[in-house]
């Protein structure tokens, strides 16, 4: 079979060769891509410190994205307390997920009540369970009703984590409060394990507004 020097495949052996080939290349054409978002996005979580301070380290297995009204959650994006003061669309996408799969969404801030002083750590937003995947997650229970931000001091972090539930978790109980929670040891207590997917936007107090 030779193709560098321009002459086509004489035989049906080879032709299929060259067939598989090129579809070999196509198929990794497509997986670089998303294999370069998915490390990319880890790398934002390292480097803002999202990992270690609510999650471990994992292997991206979904996509999530949350929108508040026409505001796009990227990592890193600042978002006003204003904006986000009512619970964001978010949906849970990807290689894997159908709507037999089911996803735990966690919406945390790890920097209450300030960065140089988490005392209050993790500070919980917000928990849905039993989301469908490829679905909106008001699709899913809503273990706990959302929480907009009200940072009082400082560029407080607020974080959304996914699980992929190996069971529906329609009957756990909520966690007692809001304050000191643990995504970590919420996971391990509903055996969750690592997470799937995660984001992140940064937020700080708006400045009174003056009425003269």
């Amino acid at each position: 079979m030779r193709i560098a020097g321009g002459t086509a495949p004489s035989t049906t052996a080879e032709r299929l060769s060259v067939v598989v080939l090129v579809s070999a290349f196509a198929s990794l054409s497509l997986l670089l891509p998303v294999a370069t978002s998915r490390r990319s996005q880890l790398d934002a979580l390292v480097a803002a410190r999202v990992i270690p301070d609510v999650i471990d380290a994992f292997s991206p297995a979904a996509e999530v994205s949350a929108r508040y009204g026409r505001r796009d959650v990227v990592d890193g994006c600042d978002i006003k307390p204003s904006e986000s003061a009512s619970r964001p669309a978010v949906w849970i996408r990807g290689r894997g997920c159908s709507g037999d799969n089911l996803y735990t969404l966690i919406m945390t801030d790890p920097d209450a009540p300030s960065p140089s002083n988490p005392s209050e750590r993790e500070w919980l937003h917000w928990i849905v369970v039993d989301i469908p995947g490829e679905c909106n997650a008001a699709k899913g229970k809503e273990l706990v009703p959302y929480m907009g931000p009200e940072p009082p001091i400082g560029i407080h972090r607020y974080v959304f984590v996914v699980f992929k539930q190996n069971k529906t978790l329609g009957e756990v109980r909520p966690p007692l409060g809001r304050g000191h929670f643990k995504t970590r040891g919420f996971a391990a207590q509903n055996g969750l394990g690592l997470p799937v997917a995660a984001l992140y936007f940064n937020a700080t107090k708006e400045p009174a507004i003056r009425i003269y």
